[in-house]
């Protein structure tokens, strides 16, 4: 079953601590106390052992870790030793820890709970767009960091409060909770829409089958607003039945340091089917506008807009095959940095082999393509690029 649904549907307020959340062992904590005096006739020493308790709360904090480690090759062979247009998997013909994380939660499920979620990652891979700008440290990010309450109204609004992961998009942020069949990253995750938002945001499902989400935030992948208008997000998700999901997001407002009149706007679906219990089909799809700040014609609004179709075929129960197919459209060059209209789409194939609930072990073989040499290659430019890559997760 594909993890990334159940991670983007997290907002109804009737999740609480997924099946996977281990809950850690608390046992009360044993202080001896020794009680001197003077010392009896046989010079034995009286001991007392006083039991304290640990706060209940305590009882509820669940611990959960994530490691993805992988090694990938580009047959470009580019002289920086960097893959182009890729976020995560972008070091070529090298060894990765891509990312090394630890979850601490206590995780909210009812009216009047209260709850938080620290994410600390750390890896040569972590987006430097995506980091807490106040970490320092190269290769260390807090990756969310937040608070949350259930009020009790109605089944129970949520409100969030803090940094964490977009709402957008079809794949995540991988992390003991959900990962994505793929192991390198799509396009439109890395370009057309943003990782994370420091904010806070209301999520309520209205029932079984609709459920929203409004949000205020700083704006894409910031942690200290560089203007000062904020931005606003919405998500409707709906499940008609039982196989289908349906996610329709939202984020508007100006993006641009020191600039609160140049608006963007991006429009985010997810539809996803599982028809059998072998298939999972998925489409993604992005559309975005900024006003006046097209590359390709000056003056003129920046759009850019893709599509992403995925199908994930469980042939066991350990083996698995994820098939992805996209194509992006900058076509005011803002995203991808280009003076022409770019496009860039991608193939790619990932087996994968569950050998225990905690070790994963996956293969990838992808596909790059340009209309124009913009991926890097030794000594030139190319329009075109392929890598193989084996990764590694282990969770727990």
């Amino acid at each position: 079953m594909h993890r990334t649904t159940a991670t983007m549907l997290a907002l109804s307020v009737a999740t609480g601590a997924s099946a996977q959340t281990s809950t850690p062992r608390s046992d009360s904590l044993v202080v001896a106390a020794i009680v001197s005096g003077r010392a009896p006739p046989d010079s034995a020493t009286t001991a007392v052992k006083t039991v304290i308790p640990l706060p209940k709360w305590f009882d509820e904090i669940a611990v959960n870790a994530f490691v993805s480690s992988a090694y990938e090759f580009n047959s470009n062979r580019p002289t920086t030793g960097t893959s182009s247009y890729r976020v995560f998997d972008y070091n070529d013909n090298s060894f990765n820890l891509d990312v090394a994380e630890v979850v601490v939660q206590i995780a909210p499920v009812r009216a009047n709970d209260a709850g938080f979620r620290v994410d600390i990652a750390a890896g040569n891979s972590v987006p430097q767009i995506s980091k807490t700008q106040d970490v320092t440290v190269a290769q260390f990010d807090l990756q969310q960091v937040f608070a949350t309450y259930i009020a009790p109204l109605g089944s129970g609004l949520r409100f969030d409060v803090g940094k964490y992961v977009t709402h957008l998009g079809y794949e995540v942020i991988e992390g003991y909770d959900g990962y994505n069949d793929n192991y390198s990253r799509s396009i439109l995750f890395g370009y057309a829409i943003p990782f994370t938002h420091t904010g806070v945001k209301a999520s309520y499902a209205f029932s079984s089958k609709v459920a929203g989400m409004v949000e205020v935030v700083n704006g894409w992948d910031l942690l200290r607003d560089n203007n000062h208008s904020k931005s606003v997000g919405a998500q409707l998700a709906l499940t008609p039945v039982a196989p289908l999901n349906i996610l329709l997001n939202w984020i508007g407002g100006p993006e641009l340091a020191n600039d609160n009149h140049t608006n963007r706007n991006a429009f985010d679906l997810v539809i996803v089917l599982k028809p059998t219990s072998v298939l999972t089909l998925g489409v993604n799809g992005d559309y975005a506008i900024e006003n006046g700040t097209s590359r390709v014609n000056p003056g003129e609004d920046a759009t850019w807009k893709g599509v992403a179709g995925y199908a994930t075929i469980a042939a066991t129960r350990k083996f698995s095959l994820a098939l992805r197919a996209e194509t992006f459209h900058d076509d005011g060059g803002v995203r991808l940095g280009t003076d022409t209209r770019a496009v860039l789409s991608e193939g790619t194939v990932t087996p994968a082999y569950r050998f225990t609930d905690h070790v994963v072990l996956r293969g990838e073989v992808r596909y790059d393509k340009a209309n124009q040499a913009i991926l890097s290659r030794r000594g030139a430019m190319s329009d075109s690029q392929r890598t193989v890559g084996l990764n590694c997760i282990f969770l727990y």
